[in-house]
């Protein structure tokens, strides 16, 4: 054994061969960085708990074996980064593009709104109003610096743009639908992004192309495994990362399900309050770790839970339909075999029916059952038409931290990612600001933490003992 595997290996546990960097969470944004590390020839181990790779793009079984995503992604034409990715896999060439029908459910009925003439039948809005609502998206693509938006809430920035009356019946609902009670503290950078998002994919028309890879994430995630440990990068699933240990005035290694991985660099790829879990014990032993464990667990998150029908028929021709009903208990309702074909999926239509809610909030606490029948009768509101027996299977996926929640100023609370702490870096949704959440994201900024942490490693050695 080495003197780092001897000297800081915690009591009673066995030890794995010592890496230059752990890497803790085996999302995009952890393969990703573990990527960049091994094709620059540092020896890297993943950490996933769960037993397979992808985080909250990890798949499961449908129809006749297909895999599909738990919760429901798309790309942008605008997600260069995801893109590359597939070219560099080899897989580009299942990339397929699709024009999308969306919409909204407002007091008990659908409006189409997927190109500009289709606001200007928005029949809840006066007609002036519609044009404000139109004139909305263009006026908020203007903005070139975020940082022009950062001291206002998004409820301030969306009626100085279309007006108090177009924010009460178009974006408050949604805004509510999404963060609930912390819904008059987001902030605008938050809006700015998905509105320039949705206006970067739109073509000449208006309406909007986005794009899906056949065999879904699940076939990017394949391909980049496969790629890594060709390059003898070390994967684990089903092992969940316990305590990051700090001696010496710097990172020694992670503790998992009783095994010590020495390593002189740690990245940890989860949300920041599971990371402050991490740090939170004798073992991380360092003058920066209670201003760690206080801004990393000052972060608020919701979670979300999505129900997942297979249905023997289609609900509708709208891919995605926003809810604006605070009577439904699902904030949007994504017909996913309205961008992918059904027949991928052995015929089945499939629907997400996704809220974003505090994990403590009934609904997320219902088990599979419960959520399913409680939400039979909302279903059957939105559409009459529909029975149970148009259901022939349903899942129930959960995530305890899927959104972080973006208030005006963030830019100075948002976690840096090389903490004070020497060869403890962190990397998550919490820092994609200023824009949102998402693969494309997870590549980008699983790629650059690679490159800092490669950067690192080639300064002071991998030794770091």
């Amino acid at each position: 054994m080495t003197e780092l595997e001897t000297a800081f290996r915690p009591a009673g546990e066995r030890t794995a061969d010592p890496v230059d960097t752990v890497i803790v969470g085996g999302g995009f944004t952890g393969l990703s960085a573990a990527l960049e590390l091994a094709m620059r020839g540092h020896s890297v181990r993943v950490l996933e708990r769960e037993d397979q790779v992808g985080g909250l793009a990890a798949s499961f079984d449908v129809g006749d074996g297909r895999r599909l995503e738990r919760f429901y992604h798309h790309w942008f034409s605008s997600d260069t980064e995801m893109i590359r990715l597939c070219e560099s896999l080899g897989i580009a060439d299942r990339l397929e593009a699709h024009e999308t029908r969306t919409g909204m459910y407002y007091a008990n009925a659908v409006y189409r709104l997927s190109a500009p003439l289709d606001v200007l039948r928005f029949a809840p809005l006066p007609l002036a109003d519609r044009f404000r609502l139109g004139l909305l998206a263009l006026r908020a693509r203007r903005v070139r610096d975020w940082r022009e938006l950062e001291s206002r809430t998004a409820e301030e920035w969306l009626v100085a743009l279309g007006g108090r009356r177009v924010y009460e019946v178009v974006w408050r609902p949604l805004l509510e639908g999404k963060f609930g009670a912390y819904a008059d503290r987001v902030g605008a950078t938050w809006m700015w992004t998905k509105l320039n998002l949705r206006g970067g994919s739109r073509t000449r028309s208006g309406k909007e192309t986005l794009y899906y890879i056949k065999g879904g994430s699940d076939a990017v995630l394949t391909a980049l495994r496969r790629r890594l440990e060709n390059l003898g990068a070390d994967v684990r699933t089903g092992t969940a990362a316990d305590a990051v240990h700090i001696r010496e005035g710097r990172v020694r290694g992670v503790s998992a399900d009783g095994v010590f991985h020495p390593a002189g660099h740690v990245l940890a790829t989860t949300a920041p309050e599971l990371a402050a879990r991490l740090l939170d014990h004798p073992g991380a032993d360092h003058p920066a770790v209670p201003e760690l464990l206080r801004r990393w667990s000052a972060v608020d998150y919701l979670g979300n839970i999505c129900l997942v029908l297979e249905n023997n028929r289609r609900l509708s021709e709208t891919y995605w339909l926003n809810v604006n009903d605070p009577g439904f208990p699902y904030v949007g309702v994504i017909e996913h075999t309205n961008l992918d074909r059904p027949e991928r999926y052995g015929g089945r239509h499939v629907v997400y029916l996704s809220k974003y809610l505090p994990t403590d909030a009934d609904l997320y606490r219902m088990d599979d059952e419960q959520v399913f029948e409680y939400s039979l009768p909302h279903i059957r509101r939105m559409f009459p038409a529909f029975g149970r027996d148009w259901v022939d299977r349903f899942h129930v996926w959960r995530a305890d931290h899927a959104q972080p929640v973006i208030t005006p100023g963030y830019s100075r609370s948002a976690p840096a990612v090389e903490s004070a702490v020497p060869g403890l870096y962190l990397c998550g949704m919490a820092q994609v600001f200023p824009e949102d959440r998402g693969t494309n994201y997870a590549v980008r900024d699983g790629r650059r933490a690679g490159l800092l942490i490669a950067d690192r490693l080639a300064t002071s050695g991998s030794d770091d003992d």
